[in-house]
């Protein structure tokens, strides 16, 4: 995973220095985005000659549809490409594909691993409102990215959890980049708050060990976030907590944070790893001024 990788990194961790590898020609990484800085550490500290792939598909489709390509170069920050077998496009709001962009993964055309529906479901309802429901008869996967001119794919995060401070739409990827960067921090998750007829940015750190979150640190990490990306990239609120809520598989849970934070129930709780760590983020006082 990403994550895995960004943990040996602050680590310290270089088996290029400790160990021969002339057998590792592949690494994957997948579960989420994957930083150019996690790009760097991989060539740096782990090996030289590799074939990095950042992949993204699915256990729903069982396969890929950004993936990696023996034969075509790796960029920094960037996915190879586009999954054989797979019509993927990137859509903007009105339905038209775009490059350069940033907007929504799209499949325009079915695809052999294409599920033909969910158990259970037995007039197609929950299937459609999965991934129909945006755009008519075109598969919406639900991640936020851009097609670069090398052909490659960068993700910023899903779409249902991008920001929208000021109608910006912001992934949250681009947060996460560089709040981690910063050695105090193990791990982030951020959200989109409504508030007084808008939405403000608020960050959950978590931590490393002994330390604590003092005002000092909020403004470093301000600075970061507005020296590296926006004025709207700036979080309008940063709050402490012990653990970050994941997936069994790992995932970070952007969306299940903002219902608990806006009182919400959260579906799926059956997902998460250890549901009980939403409350650290539920009736927060903080984020009621």
């Amino acid at each position: 995973s990403a994550k895995y990788l960004d943990a040996l990194h602050k680590q310290g961790y270089a088996p290029i220095n400790t160990h021969e590898l002339p057998h590792l020609r592949l690494i994957c990484s997948t579960g989420s985005v994957l930083s150019p800085e996690g790009f760097d550490y991989v060539y740096q500290q782990i090996k030289q000659d590799v074939q990095l792939s950042s992949i993204s598909g699915g256990t729903d489709i069982c396969s890929c549809f950004v993936i990696g390509n023996p034969i075509s170069p790796v960029y920094r920050g960037e996915s190879q490409g586009r999954g054989l077998g797979l019509a993927v496009q990137v859509f903007n709001d009105a339905g038209q594909p775009v490059q350069g962009e940033k907007g929504e993964l799209v499949c325009t055309k079915p695809f052999p691993a294409q599920p033909v529906g969910f158990w259970g479901d037995e007039n197609g309802d929950k299937y459609h409102a999965a991934y129909f429901e945006r755009f008519d008869n075109i598969w919406c996967h639900g991640d936020w990215i851009e097609l670069t001119p090398t052909g490659g794919i960068l993700f910023y995060g899903r779409s249902d959890a991008t920001l929208n401070p000021g109608g910006v739409r912001i992934g949250t990827s681009e947060i996460y980049r560089y709040v981690e960067q910063l050695d105090e921090i193990e791990e982030s998750i951020v959200i989109g708050q409504q508030w007084q007829q808008d939405e403000r940015v608020v960050l959950f750190v978590k931590l490393k060990p002994g330390m604590k979150l003092d005002e000092s640190l909020c403004e470093r990490i301000r600075q970061q976030v507005r020296q590296h990306c926006t004025a709207r990239h700036v979080p309008a609120r940063i709050l402490q907590v012990d653990a970050i809520p994941r997936t069994k598989s790992g995932k970070i849970v952007e969306l299940a944070v903002r219902e608990v934070v806006h009182n919400r129930p959260v579906n799926n709780t059956h997902a998460l790893a250890d549901p009980d760590v939403l409350n650290q983020y539920r009736n927060r006082s903080e984020l009621a001024c």
